[in-house]
């Protein structure tokens, strides 16, 4: 009985490791990504461009909860895929690097310049209603060197349990707050809704 269930430990274990070895190899040649992320990542990796360090595309450099994926995914959208880099000389360089290659556009975000945002008397508000689950800084884990990056696409974004409470709180706090809701749904600042299903990942 014990070898049999060592057997299944060890049968388990290189199972994780044959995902984990795909799941790496994925990462070092940033598969899903855009073509113009790949392009920079490349030109790095080979030492074509300077000025700083490139930290890497935002979503390989945050981990998330598994319950707040979809909610944190919605918010931040396309941002995802933008590359933080150490300052603006390191950005220029990978912008003259685009360019020359005509090999598409992508957005810097880099942490010599970026500040995080103010909490709003909004936001505030929001943390004693029906629903609330969080700021949605609060929900990400990153690297303290992120951190200010992260508060500042997040800082304004709130998480409530279901698309019923975001609507009240939504209404209650004059439409001036952008809120998601764990399985996606999001009602933007000014009252606009975006919704629907969505294909889940685990990417973060």
């Amino acid at each position: 009985e014990i070898n049999e269930t060592l057997n299944h430990y060890k049968l388990e274990r290189d199972a994780n490791l044959q995902r984990a070895d795909v799941l790496q190899r994925m990462n070092d040649h940033f598969e899903g990504y855009a073509e113009s992320i790949k392009f920079v990542m490349r030109e790095y990796n080979d030492g074509h461009i300077s000025g700083g360090k490139i930290h890497g595309p935002l979503s390989s450099l945050i981990n998330v909860d598994k319950q707040y994926i979809t909610a944190i995914e919605t918010s931040l959208g396309p941002s995802l895929q933008n590359i933080v880099v150490d300052n603006e000389d390191v950005a220029n360089s990978a912008i003259r690097a685009l360019k020359r290659a005509n090999a598409g556009r992508a957005t810097f975000y880099p942490i010599s310049a970026i500040r995080s945002a103010g909490e709003t008397e909004e936001i505030k508000e929001a943390k004693k209603m029906t629903g609330f689950v969080g700021r949605a800084d609060t929900l990400v884990e990153t690297d303290d060197k992120y951190r200010s990056i992260i508060e500042w696409l997040l800082l304004r974004t709130v998480v409530f349990d279901t698309i019923e409470n975001a609507t009240v709180a939504a209404k209650k706090l004059r439409y001036r707050v952008k809120i998601v809701t764990l399985d996606g749904q999001l009602i933007n600042p000014g009252g606009s809704l975006t919704g629907g299903s969505i294909n889940k990942t685990q990417s973060l």
